[in-house]
């Protein structure tokens, strides 16, 4: 009987899976896998800290739909991987953590680096398990993966490292690695239901979510049909084209003035694959339909009045055959409100300052974007700005929505180049995300992943200072340390440029264009309030 090594059998089920590449840092507990990973074809990204890689995994998956993977050894290499994963569960996106542990003789003797980590992972997971012996290791990877993509968060495999280089007999194959897609039709009772509210509405308004990430198509003909203005979740943004003529922008606080006056007055809102949870920004008590593949968010958060669970492309397809004609003035003064406040923010990207303001950056970021590039944006006072000043239309923007952790801008920018290569990729981060994890901008340096990263500099943590002032509490501890962020590019072996006026940016952001490494321009940016 032929017998391999289990670790082996792992190295081809990930090839078998489609994984072409994992976020990782060697060390003593994943020696083994990593003999294993080195004969392999499957790339292995050398990140600088754990968290790098588990939310570059997790942005890899959010943008392709396909897992990401990182890998930890034990110990303190586990403990990173948490925020990435964190972030995974929360914005719902399947991700493998491949995590290390000590010995198989020695678990359970609290040797060195030894965590009870089935325990640790268990509330981030859809699927934890520590692999007992070598024999389970490739159905149990099997199932991980398997229980990602179904459930749509992080599965979590914790394997002593010899059990990776011990010979196991497979006189059969247990179990194989292949995920087949549900397709969740709508009750045509519930479409019906839904149908009657739609056609007795006045004014309704679609709230469409990162669930038409393959339905976009779909809503922007429902809402065409049903004369309905379009408001788009942040996750969302661009899934929807900004240049739509009924797309009037976010809810909220990094929302538009045409948006929040339509919500106000609505008198049905159509949540449309997002389960918003803002319930101040949303009508007091309006009706309200509810499309969802999960049940289990509708009416979590708003109370629905007809819930429809299904996939949201074939739901919206069977309602706008079904209705009828609608009448147009409810929309109509939302488009000339869309035209005037878009005119506002024009005229706010194109005044003249003594200083550089973060919507002109915006604006020259605008200019040299591509159409289908990926935005990779970070948290923060940059994420209102960009909500607000930033229109994407075709373009893919990957960022850290419900988690909402600083520090993601540069892992979705190198997660970005690493799945479409051929794209541009821009990251917008402020100082304080970027200088979280800037460590790995030599990341992107060394697997020569060409990309823009545009640092608003004002040296603070605006959103946070915004936020105690609008607390009525005197600003305290969101003065930032200035680094000289260009500097620091340059030392990594990429490319760094200073701005602080627009010629000098748009110089910056032209070369940047046009070159073949890693760039940082770190634009100084005068310290005003994004909670306009």
């Amino acid at each position: 009987m032929f017998e391999r090594t289990a670790g082996s059998h792992v190295v081809d089920l990930l090839k078998q899976w489609g994984i072409g590449h994992i976020y990782g840092m060697p060390g003593d507990s994943i020696n083994e896998l990593m003999e294993g990973l080195r004969k392999a074809d499957i790339r292995f990204i050398q990140i600088r800290h754990e968290e790098t890689g588990a939310l570059a995994a997790s942005a890899f998956s959010k943008l392709t739909g396909r897992i990401g993977v990182c890998l930890s050894i034990a110990g303190p290499g586990a403990i990173h991987l948490q925020n990435g994963l964190y972030d995974a569960k929360k914005d719902k996106t399947p991700v493998l953590a491949l995590v290390g542990q000590v010995t198989s003789s020695s678990v359970g003797t609290d040797t060195f680096q030894e965590l009870k980590l089935e325990s640790m992972f268990e509330d981030v997971s859809v699927y934890n398990r520590r692999v007992q012996n070598a024999e389970q290791l490739p159905d149990m990877l099997n199932q991980a993966v398997r229980a990602a993509y179904a459930e749509k968060g992080p599965a979590v495999l914790v394997v002593s490292d010899d059990l990776f280089s011990t010979k196991i007999k497979r006189e059969q194959e247990m179990t194989s690695p292949e995920y087949s897609v549900p397709h969740i039709w709508a009750a045509e009772e519930d479409l019906q239901e839904a149908l009657k509210l739609l056609e007795s509405a006045k004014k309704p308004v679609i709230l469409a979510g990162k669930g038409a990430q393959n339905a976009s198509g779909e809503v922007l003909a429902f809402s065409e049909k049903l004369k309905a203005p379009i408001i788009a979740s942040l996750p969302a943004k661009g899934l929807i084209p900004d240049d739509h003529p009924n797309n009037l922008g976010q809810l909220g606080q990094l929302g538009t003035e045409p948006a929040e006056e339509a919500m106000k007055q609505a008198d049905l809102v159509i949540l449309a694959g997002t389960a918003y949870p803002y319930r101040e920004y949303l009508p007091d008590k309006a009706p309200a339909i509810q499309i969802d593949l999960d049940p289990r968010v509708i009416g979590k958060y708003y109370p629905a009045t007809v819930g429809v669970a299904g996939e949201l492309g074939p739901a919206l397809a069977w309602l706008t055959s079904e209705l009828g004609e609608k009448d147009t003035g409810f929309l109509e003064q939302f488009q000339e409100k869309r035209r005037a406040w878009h005119d506002k923010l024009r005229e706010d990207i194109e005044k003249q300052t003594d200083m550089l303001q973060p919507q002109q950056v915006l604006g020259e970021i605008q200019h040299i974007m591509e159409r289908d590039a990926v935005v990779s944006l970070d948290v923060g006072s940059i994420t209102i700005w960009t909500a607000k000043y930033l229109q994407l239309a075709g373009q893919k923007l990957v960022l850290s929505s419900w988690l909402g952790t600083m520090g993601c801008g540069l892992p979705g920018a190198i997660a970005a180049k690493l799945a479409y290569p051929d794209r541009q990729a821009i990251a917008i981060v402020g100082d304080g995300g970027f200088s979280m994890g800037m460590q790995d901008f030599v990341t992107a340096v060394k697997y020569e992943l060409p990309m823009i990263i545009v640092v608003f500099n004002n040296q603070k943590l605006q959103l946070i200072e915004d936020e105690q002032k609008m607390a009525g509490n005197k600003p305290t501890n969101v003065d930032l340390a200035n680094i000289d962020f260009a500097a620091f590019a340059i030392a990594c072996g990429g490319e760094g440029y200073t701005v602080k006026t627009r010629a000098e940016l748009q110089d910056a952001l032209s070369k940047a264009k046009a070159s073949k490494q890693p760039v940082v321009i770190d634009a100084y940016v005068e310290d005003i309030s994004a909670v306009l």
